[in-house]
């Protein structure tokens, strides 16, 4: 496996109000930013930032799947923070010593971490504080994903326009270090 690939960090501190919200919409931009077939845009609107996300039911039941993980597995246990990790490969011709062809592996070209850690804020106050906060670190994460995919990141050749993603996809979910299913 190929270890020379970009990877994006995106941090948020999220609540149990807006959790789901902001995780769904953090997603939706990452798939917005990497989905290279023909997407339907729509938005989404967390703590007055608007976040483009995609309008497919395959990639919304994908994303609600996950999040719905991460979400029961934080509720769950002892551990208020982990990661949701978005990782698009591509596929190549896998040969042996004596390069013979032998099928095809999935080779990492880029991955995208949502490191998230749930905290309760104390009063109206702390709750006023904790939404600007996040809704910095929401503009934060857009302006990265902008800036990471308006690069000279390497994507790979497009050899397929079957689909709405030309590329395998991947999304994981671990918390407390554990990958969670």
């Amino acid at each position: 496996m190929n270890a020379n690939f970009p990877t994006v960090s995106i941090d948020v501190i999220i609540d149990r109000h807006t959790a789901k919200e902001v995780l769904h919409a953090v997603l939706h931009s990452i798939l917005f930013h990497r989905l290279f077939g023909t997407v339907k845009p729509q938005t989404f609107e967390v703590l007055d930032v608007t976040m483009p996300g995609v309008a497919d039911p395959e990639m919304e039941a994908l994303v609600n799947e996950k999040v719905d993980v991460f979400w029961k597995a934080l509720e769950s246990g002892t551990h208020k923070r982990g990661q949701i990790i978005v990782t698009f490969s591509e596929k190549r011709p896998k040969k042996s010593w004596f390069q013979v062809y032998m099928g095809e592996e999935d080779v990492t070209w880029e991955q995208w971490i949502v490191n998230a850690e749930l905290r309760q804020p104390k009063s109206e106050q702390d709750r006023l504080a904790f939404n600007a906060t996040l809704s910095t670190a929401l503009s934060t994460a857009l302006r990265a994903m902008l800036t990471h995919t308006a690069s000279a990141a390497r994507v790979p050749p497009i050899t397929t326009s079957a689909g709405i993603s030309p590329f395998p996809m991947r999304i994981g979910v671990r918390v407390g270090g554990v990958e969670v299913a």
